[in-house]
């Protein structure tokens, strides 16, 4: 989930990295509209590193609703700790460009939280979903608490964005509000699916959702594609049933498919589903912008030898999250990836993907700067 090779993928990432940068290219002039923060969020049971944030605001002075958003969990635990809120600038920035504070928070035992990892579901045969989510939601009312006091927020409007693991917490949430969340948005929500197609005990996932469905009067957007591998159509219905069936509100999107695997259209499709998003705060009178803030996308020329492909992928890799970096050969092979915690991660991940198809692969391009390579 945190970088993609643009060998077999469509769609991608829609917006770039916000950077606190004013210079002369347009990028660096538009970026100069938001402004970004590292954060630790303080919560006992994570200990002296707390939880590990990103902030992303519109730079002028003023009280900004909060837009909190939550990752999923990789179904490998060794990828938890490369982790990285930045792998989430994108969407983050896109609700600071209609008027939100947006912050990307990491879960106890993710990216560099501290506490160890708490939202274990237990075995695949008797899984104990309520409890986990319950728990995850735990990590997000921690933030919630903390940002709230902040002079820059305003406490009596905050929206919960959730992704996967990050959705059913954000159900979660909904169904123990903390003071001032006034709407929530779940993409596609859920736990324990181990592969493809495949979920460790389907029916207590789904009595999951009719459990936070009997507290939950938050109104909700559930935001699930046709072709998830995860959470399948039939299934997500299943959830958003049980969820009504308990009392809970939540508007169901059945968004068409996306991609390869409909799990990642909230990483990866964000000209697609901003508009459910759009339609849905509209819905709940939480427009703040009617003009969008622009989108900052760093001004570098594609090197000569790439395609008409390799040039879009490279227009992708522009638009993508940080860190990033562009690997390609003397003959137009070529592979990226972003979302890396470190430069050094997103280099050798691109050049491990690139040298798959050539020898002779080198740095091209790294976040917002061209790499000078001495001629292949």
């Amino acid at each position: 989930m945190q970088g993609y090779l643009i060998r077999g993928l469509g769609a991608l990432f829609a917006i770039a990295a916000a950077l606190l940068v004013v210079g002369t290219s347009p990028a660096r002039s538009e970026a100069a509209a938001y402004t970004r923060e590292l954060l630790r969020i303080p919560m006992a049971e994570a200990g002296e590193r707390g939880l590990e944030a990103l902030m992303v605001r519109p730079v002028a002075d003023g009280r900004y609703p909060l837009a909190l958003i939550n990752h999923g969990s990789p179904r490998s635990a060794t990828d938890r700790p490369d982790m990285t809120p930045l792998a989430f600038l994108p969407q983050a920035t896109e609700f600071a460009r209609r008027g939100w504070a947006a912050a990307v928070v990491m879960r106890r035992g993710f990216g560099d939280s501290g506490g160890g990892f708490a939202e274990t579901t237990g075995p695949c045969g008797n899984p104990n979903y309520v409890a986990a989510a319950t728990t995850g939601s735990a990590d997000l009312r921690a933030a919630i608490s903390h940002l709230a006091k902040r002079r820059d927020i305003d406490p009596s409007r905050i929206v919960s964005v959730g992704l996967s693991a990050g959705g059913i917490a954000t159900v979660a949430l909904t169904a123990n509000p903390p003071a001032g969340l006034v709407a929530a948005i779940n993409f596609a929500g859920g736990r324990g699916s181990p592969k493809d197609n495949e979920v460790c005990s389907e029916d207590r996932l789904v009595a999951a959702y009719g459990v936070f469905g009997k507290r939950s009067r938050i109104p909700m957007l559930w935001v699930y594609a046709e072709n998830d591998r995860y959470f399948g159509p039939a299934l997500a219905e299943r959830f958003h049933a049980a969820f009504l069936a308990g009392g809970g509100k939540a508007e169901f999107v059945r968004h068409p498919p996306f991609g390869e695997d409909g799990h990642h259209l909230f990483a990866a499709g964000i000209p697609l589903w901003t508009r459910h998003v759009d339609g849905f705060l509209k819905g709940q009178s939480l427009v703040l912008r009617e003009t969008l803030l622009p989108v900052p996308i760093a001004q570098i020329a594609p090197p000569p030898q790439l395609s008409e492909k390799g040039r879009k992928a490279f227009a992708d890799f522009l638009a993508a999250a940080p860190h990033r970096a562009f690997a390609m050969s003397s003959k137009g092979a070529f592979a990226w990836r972003a979302g890396r915690r470190t430069i050094d991660a997103a280099k050798e991940g691109a050049l491990e993907r690139c040298q798959k198809h050539a020898s002779d692969c080198h740095i091209v391009a790294v976040d917002d700067d061209a790499v000078q390579t001495a001629s292949k």
